[in-house]
């Protein structure tokens, strides 16, 4: 049985929370899961290089098969926006550099892998990753769960791939 490891993000400017899951058949075990913080009033250029800096020492301990990042959504304040941006191309750079594929995700498709229903609230995905990872407690902070979440909704999205393609090939094309 193939083994995947996925690194999940959940980008910010002042918690990126990282969660590596590794996916064998259809269950899901929890390898680490933690956040990397900046503080405010910290320059915006520092804290890039700490988000940086973090995440390529994350890569290189537990070398992921795959990373999958949340999608920036809008939001009413730019500024927030524009800074958790800049956050997600250094993680998304960090990624590449390390030669890891990278998959994203809006919270939409997070939780519709996770739930089937894209509107469930964030209590039960957190639940739900508790539950499904044999954790003892929730995640804390919410973007840590949020980032098991992400690393478990790409290990579904590949399954589903995987399964879809070889009915496929079976078929001989044909659907």
């Amino acid at each position: 049985m193939e083994t995947l490891r996925i690194m999940g993000i959940d980008p910010g400017i002042a918690i990126v929370g990282v969660g590596v899951v590794e996916r064998a058949g259809n269950a899901y075990k929890e390898i680490y899961h933690g956040a990397i913080t900046t503080p405010a009033h910290t320059p915006i250029e520092r804290r890039l290089i700490d988000i940086y800096g973090g995440l390529n020492a994350l890569l290189d301990k537990y070398r992921p098969d795959a990373v999958s990042v949340e999608e920036l959504f809008f939001n009413n304040n730019a500024k927030t926006v524009i800074a958790v941006g800049q956050a997600r191309g250094v993680i998304l750079l960090a990624a590449m550099q390390a030669g890891v594929p990278i998959f994203e995700y809006t919270p939409l498709q997070v939780k519709q892998a996770l739930t089937g229903y894209g509107r469930a609230e964030k209590k039960q995905i957190q639940q739900m990753m508790k539950a499904m990872l044999g954790l003892e407690a929730v995640p804390k902070p919410d973007d840590v769960a949020d980032a098991l979440a992400i690393a478990v909704c790409h290990g579904n999205s590949v399954r589903f791939n995987q399964s879809a393609l070889s009915t496929l090939m079976k078929s001989g094309g044909k659907v």
